[in-house]
């Protein structure tokens, strides 16, 4: 069973079951997998090079769309020529936190440096607003009907097993962005 992260004389510390390295490395690669961007046969290399694309589009996919939000309301042009610059930067950096952390699940002992710690509280975050999204949690009625759900052996259908899925990397989460708050408190 998962222990949380605390933070200690090693660092900040952690410590998953086979099984749990293995579901939580399945959700880095989904998310990873969906922020790829797409291949375009007549890309400019010098644009593809400083990071721009021109040819992005608002993502179809809701969960996509909470990982790549448009920045301006009621401004689609705005959000459009926002996401032109900074899009391709953004996925990069978001699928650099999730392959880190996907890499030190490779680790028997999961002992973070405050960076790596940093890159998996972001790789957690992704991963819990994709699961969010396709759990359809709006609000905070929505959430207590997720977080009620807490025993794996009640888990009847994909939604149950999603909101399980969901409690355990919010858990996760907090119990290290406690642990890095703790690392904070302690340095002089």
């Amino acid at each position: 069973m998962a222990k949380a992260f605390k933070y200690g004389l090693k660092g900040i510390t952690g410590y998953l079951e086979p099984a749990e390295r293995e579901l939580l490395r399945g959700l880095l690669d989904d998310v990873i997998s969906m922020l790829e961007p797409e291949l375009s046969s007549n890309e400019d290399p010098l644009t593809a090079l400083i990071g721009l694309d021109m040819d992005v589009k608002e993502p179809s996919d809701r969960a996509l769309l909470r990982l790549l939000p448009n920045v301006m309301k009621n401004d689609d042009a705005a959000s459009l020529e926002f996401r032109q610059l900074t899009e391709r930067s953004l996925r990069e950096g978001k699928i650099g936190a999730l392959r880190a952390a996907a890499m030190g699940l490779d680790r028997n002992e999961l002992v973070l440096t405050p960076e790596e710690a940093k890159l998996w509280s972001m790789a957690l975050n992704d991963v819990r607003l994709v699961l969010a999204e396709r759990l359809d949690i709006r609000d905070e009625a929505d959430a207590d009907h997720v977080h009620a759900m807490q025993d794996w052996s009640q888990a009847e259908d994909v939604e149950s097993y999603l909101a399980l899925v969901y409690n355990f990397t919010t858990w996760l989460q907090e119990s290290l962005v406690q642990a890095m708050m703790a690392s904070m408190d302690r340095k002089p």
